[in-house]
């Protein structure tokens, strides 16, 4: 059984920054796609970064040069490391997982519970 939980969420105000963690178990982390994604209140789900089995890594134009993803394979565990944040950026964040790449659309099979980030201005 895949299972995704995420952590490291809070409010901070413009301009700080926050490190989401999503600790995996269930599989082999290193052979499945993996992305973070988030959702406002009234909003769709929507794409942030994602990262391929070979370590590519993709960006919604709205957080590139702002967050970076990152993956500690010894560790099982997906990061996103979050600066700059801006009030838009408030949404509940999720993990996601797959043995196919999805990249920053919603089709992964395996997901979080989620990590509230709210930015204050």
């Amino acid at each position: 059984q895949v299972q995704l939980v995420e952590s490291g969420g809070g409010s901070v105000q413009a301009g700080g920054s926050l490190r989401l963690s999503c600790a995996a178990s269930g599989y082999s982390r290193s052979t499945y796609y993996m992305g973070w994604f988030r959702q406002a209140p009234g909003k769709e789900r929507e794409g942030v970064t994602a990262i391929d089995i070979d370590g590519r890594k993709r960006y919604a134009d709205s957080v590139k040069g702002r967050f970076t993803i990152s993956k500690d394979t010894a560790k099982n565990t997906l990061y996103l490391q979050m600066n700059s944040l801006k009030p838009e950026d408030t949404a509940m964040y999720y993990c996601a997982a797959d043995r196919w790449g999805y990249g920053l659309n919603t089709g992964y099979n395996y997901w979080g519970q989620g990590t509230q980030v709210t930015v204050s201005s």
